[in-house]
């Protein structure tokens, strides 16, 4: 950029500096000896002024014609060098800056990843808690399940002793009745026939009339005995009967206990099915953790590819600068040898 304000004399004092220096006062070393301000073709005008004072007019036209060729030739190059640096430069910002918005974007990601990572490991902590309570409230319900098998399977068996016993009770009953029966019938059926022997032989047995009455008597006594044991077979088969009540009630007493266990078992089963329903909900969280997971090392992986493409830039810019820098130099080193060349 140009300053305003420059002066012949300024053009004077560097070009007497890079005399007294040994050097070649070209454009651009005079440029650059006022600090890199001024116009090229200002300094160049002033320069030939100069030359023309000191009286050498034809060899400093011609040296002024390779110098003004030299040094259009390093402006045009340093044009293009600052124009691809600049594009380059610029390149290099829309890439930086693509790069910052991709690596907050992933940034971003990585964190609600990382949050939501958080709240499914909470979450699966939360369900593994619920899943081991739940597993030694099973494993109690199922202790408390196998002592109420043992007590229903003792109680089953006292069950079955007692309709044993009953249907032992009910058989003994029935022999008794079917014998007092029997008794009647045998009774009932000697009447008979001792009133048809009686019938018939009354006539001729009055002379054993007595007997056949102390016959009588003695009947009398074994009946009186019948009936006794009969009365005795009655109350009995009373205290059979009271006793199988017993046993029916206490057999409706074991089904109503059997009515705990019937909703013991059916509690156990609804936290056998719970427990496979968190089984079911730990595998999932598992997967969604695992998905999780994989999103992240994904997003990490474009974050590495950015930073890659953000090395490889800035690799390329410093190659850039390297190369403008070698253009100066190369410039730096013709301008002498254009000095030589003017001498010769």
């Amino acid at each position: 950029m140009a300053r305003t304000g420059l002066y012949k004399s300024d053009i004077q004092k560097a070009r007497e500096s890079l005399l007294a220096q040994g050097r070649h006062p070209s454009v651009d070393a005079v440029r650059v000896e006022l600090g890199n301000t001024g116009s090229k073709t200002t300094i160049h005008k002033y320069l030939k002024e100069l030359d023309e004072e000191d009286g050498d007019l034809p060899k400093i036209t011609l040296s002024d014609s390779l110098q003004d060729l030299v040094s259009r030739l390093a402006g045009q190059l340093q044009m293009e060098a600052d124009a691809k640096l600049a594009a380059a430069l610029a390149a290099n910002k829309d890439n930086e800056r693509q790069l910052e918005e991709a690596l907050k974007a992933a940034r971003r990601v990585n964190t609600e990843f990382t949050e939501q990572l958080d709240r499914i490991h909470a979450a699966h902590r939360t369900l593994q808690a619920d899943h081991e309570q739940n597993y030694v409230q099973l494993q109690d319900k199922i202790r408390v399940v196998h002592g109420l098998e043992q007590q229903l399977a003792g109680l089953t068996e006292r069950l079955r002793e007692n309709e044993g016993h009953r249907a032992s009770l009910e058989q003994k009953h029935t022999h008794q009745r079917n014998a007092l029966e029997h008794y009647r019938e045998t009774v009932k059926t000697q009447r008979d026939q001792d009133q048809r022997r009686h019938d018939h032989t009354v006539q001729g047995l009055q002379a054993e009339l007595r007997q056949l009455r102390q016959d009588l008597v003695i009947k009398q006594d074994e009946i009186t005995r019948v009936n006794q044991e009969g009365v005795r077979l009655v109350s009995e088969l009373s205290h059979s009967q009271q006793a199988l009540r017993e046993q029916d009630r206490k057999t409706r007493e074991l089904q109503e206990k059997l009515l705990p266990l019937q909703e013991v078992a059916a509690r156990t089963k609804l936290l056998e099915s719970s427990l496979v329903e968190n089984n079911e909900r730990l595998r999932t969280l598992q997967h969604h953790v695992d998905a999780a997971e994989q999103r992240t090392r994904a997003a990490d992986e474009a974050f590495q590819q950015s930073q890659i493409k953000l090395a490889a830039t800035q690799a390329e810019l410093e190659v850039g600068r390297t190369h403008v820098q070698h253009l100066q130099t190369m410039l730096a080193a013709a301008l002498p040898s254009q000095k030589t060349g003017k001498e010769g």
